[in-house]
């Protein structure tokens, strides 16, 4: 039997770096979290605290995007495109 040099399994590691492009150019690239506004109702500094957030500032590879809390909380992570500067 002749041995076949061109298996289909030989390509599966091409699966990784396509979806990875594929997220970049339909979501964007990650930005974390950088600080954040909430109002304050006396509770300081309390980190085990409820607070209410009004800004969430977003720092990356295409820089710092501000926007405003959704329902009064702020995501850890954020995917944003180029073009949203």
């Amino acid at each position: 039997m002749k041995p076949r040099f061109l298996k289909l399994v030989y390509f599966v590691w091409v699966i990784v770096p396509a979806s990875l492009w594929l997220t970049y150019h339909l979501i964007g690239l990650p930005h974390v979290i950088g600080s954040y506004a909430w109002v304050d109702e006396g509770q300081g500094m309390d980190p085990f605290a409820h607070r209410h957030y009004t800004r969430c500032r977003f720092v990356g590879p295409y820089g710092q995007f501000e926007l405003p809390a959704q329902q009064g909380r702020c995501g850890w992570v954020r995917f944003f495109k180029q073009e949203d500067r």
